[in-house]
């Protein structure tokens, strides 16, 4: 079977997501923020399972792209858990760092991609 990075890597960090989430709310009782952190991190790899199955090239690309925004939104609501004091800068940087990972790796799937199709 073929190996899917970006499917594995958005479902690995969704889980990571949700247990960050799970943490917060009973450590903090912060629902409002991380909810929105949750929201975003996790339909990052619900776009990216969408996208396997798109209808043209040009789907697939849109749903990337979206998933590509998803990203850099969590990477947003991380930054802002972290510098309201939800989040450690232990526990920020673990999960940030996978964060930028994913926004890297959906880039280049979206640069590659419209490239081609600008080649066709």
């Amino acid at each position: 079977m073929k190996e899917n990075t970006i499917k594995d890597e958005s479902y690995k960090f969704a889980i990571r997501i949700v247990r960050m989430y799970k943490t917060i709310i009973e450590r903090d009782k912060e629902y409002v923020l991380s909810k929105q952190c949750l929201r975003s991190g996790t339909s990052i790899g619900a776009l990216v399972s969408e996208a396997e199955h798109a209808q043209s090239t040009a789907d697939f690309i849109h749903k990337m792209n979206i998933a590509l925004k998803e990203a850099n939104e969590t990477v947003y609501w991380l930054n802002l858990l972290k510098d309201t004091g939800f989040l450690s800068e232990k526990e920020h940087n673990s999960i940030h760092t996978d964060a930028i990972e994913l926004v890297k790796i959906l880039a280049s799937i979206v640069k590659t991609m419209k490239e081609k199709g600008n080649n066709l």
